[in-house]
């Protein structure tokens, strides 16, 4: 079943994959599809492990109107997709994102950020530390000069049933998932012609895409494409605190170097990422003395209502971590023909699913961006070593 030709073949099936499959197909019924995926179960994929969030507040016009379009998608997701992706609503919790910053310089781009954010259609709003303390009177704000908000638009959903919609309808439109292993790439010239599978199959393509996270760079190099994406462990905590149960609150990106937002009547929480280095592909150890050292005593200095907490549960997951400028990686590699990729998300490629699926899946049907130009995450920017950062990195 495996070996022969196919108009597209995708490597990674979890959600950037599985998005971009229904896209292709959305656009181009008939299409013969092949997505490979090492583990169906997604038991390790960044999708399943995610915080599950979406928000507009990102540094980057195209990082804002990607997530624009993302929460809009998500928030229509069972109309968008129909019923045969089985999903008819991925309950988005519009509690919004809070940033926190304690110097006034901060304050300033709290400012010059809103005000591109709000031309772009978002409705993000900076409040000064008395108005914060109006609206969210059990918390302090003692080091805080201000903070942004998006008051609609950002929040949280269903992380496996964007997944699960997607696959699901990108199957009903006659994509394969094939569970499988890519060991290797054929190249000839500025084609790739074939992937060969573990279980010894061989498929040629005329088109091929890899979102494999994590594994992306090892799959890239079997083209001699050498990626700067590497894996970043985080150890996420979800921790009840019964003297400070705030169901209405945002998620709360926190200047002192944690994130947290309510879930089901307990709290998520981790620290933000920092440039910690890479970790080996199968370190899932969890790091349990952040919690007690580093995130604990920032909680209770945020609020004394997690002066007593309790970890009920915590899990470990890995960012497709690009080191270059923490952005994704998107198109057709320069100096090949038909091999593309998706990938390097660092921590936000489940919000910008359902736009990038779009503009992969117009890419490599009409070889440009049709809907929203994805052009600044290209990889030319890799290849000239020209960071286009994100400042806004969570």
């Amino acid at each position: 079943m495996t070996d022969g030709h196919w108009d597209v073949v995708i490597v990674g099936g979890a959600v950037t994959g599985a998005a971009t499959a229904w896209w292709l197909l959305g656009i181009a019924p008939g299409l013969r599809v092949m997505v490979v995926e090492k583990d169906p179960t997604y038991a390790r994929a960044a999708t399943a492990l995610s915080v599950a969030s979406v928000r507009q507040q990102f540094s980057n016009p195209v990082n804002v109107e990607i997530s624009r379009f993302g929460a809009a998608f998500i928030r229509d997701f069972g109309a968008r997709i129909g019923p045969e992706g089985g999903v008819p609503s991925l309950g988005l919790k519009e509690n919004g994102y809070l940033f926190l910053t304690g110097t006034e310089t901060g304050a300033e781009v709290l400012e010059e950020l809103a005000a591109m954010q709000r031309g772009l259609g978002a409705a993000t709003e900076v409040l000064g530390r008395a108005e914060l303390a109006r609206r969210y009177p059990w918390m302090q704000f003692d080091d805080v000069v201000a903070g942004s908000i998006g008051a609609r638009d950002e929040g949280w959903f269903d992380n496996m049933g964007l997944l699960n919609g997607f696959r699901a309808g990108a199957k009903a439109l006659g994509a394969v998932f094939f569970h499988d292993r890519v060991v290797g790439l054929e190249r000839e010239g500025a084609r790739v012609t074939a992937a060969m599978l573990e279980t010894g199959g061989r498929v040629s393509a005329d088109a091929f895409l890899c979102a494999a996270g994590t594994g992306s760079t090892e799959i890239c190099a079997m083209a001699g494409i050498a990626l700067p994406v590497e894996p970043r462990k985080r150890t996420v905590f979800v921790v009840d605190a019964p003297n400070a149960r705030h169901a209405d609150a945002p998620l709360i990106i926190d200047h002192t170097g944690i994130y947290l937002r309510p879930e089901h009547g307990a709290w998520i929480t981790a620290t933000v990422p920092i440039d910690d280095g890479p970790c080996d592909e199968t370190d899932w150890e969890p790091d349990h003395a952040q919690f007690e050292d580093l995130i604990w005593p920032r909680l209770y200095n945020r609020s004394e209502g997690f002066d007593a907490v309790k970890v009920m549960r915590f899990w470990v997951g890995h960012y497709d971590y690009n080191r270059l400028d923490q952005n994704a990686i998107l198109g057709r590699w320069p100096g090949t023909e038909n091999f593309h990729v998706a990938t390097g998300f660092s921590g936000h490629g489940l919000q910008q699913a359902p736009a990038v699926g779009r503009g992969m899946a117009e890419l490599i049907l009409t070889g440009r961006y049709e809907t929203l130009d994805l052009s600044p995450l290209g990889p030319e920017r890799v290849l000239e070593n020209r960071p286009f950062l994100e400042r806004a990195v969570v």
